[in-house]
């Protein structure tokens, strides 16, 4: 069967997350939305693993749902639009390693999955012992990257650690400011067992195809949630069996199994472009170039994205496409698009969020309008704008402004933006 799977999110226990990330929440906006495969996030902290343990209940092997009687809680609010759409929960979580390697300090973040609750046990055991896990849902430990995988292998071979958003500048396997330039530098003789690495917003399949250390490995892509309603801002659509092994191990070996990405366009990731906030420069890596990447404005050191960082690595030209490769679909959040339409700055206004309730209980779950139902059926419902944004995202006709430094970019399906330039592709390639 076709699952969206999204790993990679937080709950309320992490900083700059909402009150509302819990797993009632996460269980009704997965519906609403249309994924299938929910991480439960931030494991190894004891308040949110409690609540794990007292809300979940096992499902299909390695798999958990939501206890019925919260459930049919939620179900009541739901549409019957969405209803029936299945949720299952998986255990994961995301811890921050910074340590000392090769004379620089490492910053790195790394998915954590797990196939029970006594491996989720035994882990938290061990970790707790090297730092504190009751600080954060996203702990951060004095431990190299190496030895993490080390001591989550020792416990089960069965897990599996995906470096989290491989490019961003802070805290990953790649980044301009504590990465690596090789997977060997981080992991050394256990790199055999990472199987797979998380793009992040500020890349897509594209930009990582271009580096040809990648090609052993697996492209996936997750929200990174903080919030409920951000759940599925990047996703993977798997073909398999409703199990942990099934899942994991389309993962791990990228065969049949594993479809594809959903993604965020790139240059709306709040990294993909260099530049200095505080001045509000945002330049491309050939303008930086000309500029030594120093801040036109006032001098000091730019901010280096992702779109630079990956032509540093990078031993393919930018137009590279392998010849065979998984489906790759770009979205735009859906209460971006009806706030566009409705010509409302933000698109966490209540009145968007009326219409976005009132779009998914007409037509469907928000993937399901987005990548699947007919333009046709979303006009006969009254919602023509709204068809005619689809339309446009669909093939790709979209305006961009590349976010910078922390700044989201800007994606327009209906307007164009000033200084921007025009993002003209198939949204889906096979």
């Amino acid at each position: 069967m076709d699952l969206v799977v999204d790993l990679h999110i937080h709950s309320h226990f992490s900083r700059a997350t909402s009150k509302d990330m819990d797993l009632p929440n996460l269980y009704k906006w997965g519906k609403i939305k249309g994924i299938n495969i929910i991480g439960t996030g931030d494991f190894t902290h004891p308040a949110w693993f409690s609540q794990i343990q007292d809300e979940l209940e096992p499902a299909e092997p390695g798999l958990f749902k939501l206890k019925d009687e919260l459930a049919k809680i939620q179900d009541q609010q739901l549409p019957e639009s969405v209803k029936s759409n299945l949720i299952r929960f998986i255990l994961t979580a995301e811890i921050s390693t910074i340590y000392s390697k090769y004379d620089r300090v490492r910053k790195l973040h790394h998915l954590i999955v797990a196939p029970d609750l006594a491996t989720v046990s035994a882990i938290n055991s061990s970790l707790s012992q090297i730092g504190n896990l009751k600080s954060d849902g996203r702990p951060i430990l004095g431990l190299d990257s190496a030895r993490l995988l080390k001591i989550i292998l020792d416990i089960n071979p069965n897990c599996l650690l995906i470096p989290a958003h491989i490019w961003t500048p802070w805290f990953s396997l790649f980044g301009s400011k504590s990465g690596f330039n090789t997977i060997e530098e981080a992991f050394g003789n256990l790199s055999n067992h990472i199987f797979a690495v998380e793009t992040g917003l500020s890349s897509d399949p594209f930009m990582n195809w271009r580096f040809s250390a990648l090609d052993h490995l697996t492209l996936v892509s997750h929200s990174d949630a903080h919030s409920p309603s951000k759940l599925g801002l990047e996703a993977n659509v798997l073909n398999c069996q409703l199990s942990y092994q099934d899942i994991v191990g389309a993962v791990k070996t990228n065969d049949q199994r594993m479809l594809g990405t959903i993604e965020f366009f790139p240059q709306e990731g709040k990294y993909h472009y260099d530049g200095h906030r505080s001045c509000g420069i945002s330049l491309s890596p050939d303008d930086s170039f000309r500029h030594r990447n120093l801040c036109p404005k006032c001098g000091k050191k730019l901010t280096l994205g992702v779109d630079h960082r990956v032509g540093e690595l990078a031993d393919r030209p930018v137009d590279f496409k392998p010849q065979n490769h998984k489906q790759v679909e770009y979205i735009v959040p859906l209460a971006e698009i009806l706030a566009e339409i409705r010509q409302v700055k933000s698109s966490q206004n209540q009145f968007v969020l009326t219409e976005y309730l009132r779009v998914t209980a007409a037509l469907g779950s928000e993937f399901s309008l987005l990548r699947q139902i007919s333009l046709d059926d979303i006009s006969r419902v009254g919602f023509s704008q709204l068809s005619l944004a689809i339309s446009r995202l669909r093939s790709g006709q979209v305006s961009v402004q590349p976010g910078y430094d922390g700044v989201f970019g800007v994606i327009k399906v209906l307007s164009q933006l000033s200084s921007s330039s025009t993002y003209s592709g198939q949204t889906s390639l096979l």
